[in-house]
């Protein structure tokens, strides 16, 4: 047995201590962590759908639905048809958003500066790579399996 530690527990005990940081961070301003997801999308990609949202956030459409009704209670978010599809919702941001995405940035930020604690820049972008390998290498084995799946 080797004494360092098994990569595979590793990555998923990292993940889940980073979302239960989100998870604290995204209440103190009245958001679930899904919700902050979300305006973080709106943000850098306003009209989204909420079937290409849900798409992006890997989540069923109704669930987008949900959290866009939330949302949209609290201001947040908009519906707007598309000129195109008349089935189709567009979602925007609207202006009471903005003060709450700019507190999620600054968490963002402080999230960042706590989890790369002590790296030097070289470890991180070494990190960034080897990290955006890893999760290539699991989305094309996972479609891979789900082709396998539809041709079977």
């Amino acid at each position: 047995m080797t004494d360092q530690p098994d990569l595979l527990f590793l990555l998923h005990d990292v993940a889940r201590h980073v979302r239960l940081n989100a998870d604290r961070r995204a209440s103190a301003h009245g958001l679930t962590r899904a919700q902050w997801v979300i305006l973080m999308w709106l943000e850098r990609q306003p009209g989204l759908s909420q079937k290409e949202l849900a798409e992006i956030v890997e989540v069923e459409p109704i669930t987008v639905g949900r959290l866009i009704d939330r949302l949209e209670a609290r201001e947040f978010v908009e519906r707007r048809a598309d000129p195109q599809d008349r089935r189709i919702w567009r979602l925007h941001l609207r202006p009471a958003a903005v003060p709450v995405l700019r507190a999620l940035q600054a968490e963002r930020f402080c999230m960042l500066g706590m989890v790369s604690h002590g790296l030097d820049a070289g470890t991180l972008a070494t990190l960034k790579t080897g990290l955006g390998r890893m999760k290539a290498n699991v989305v094309a084995d996972l479609r891979c399996k789900s082709l396998e799946k539809d041709l079977a």
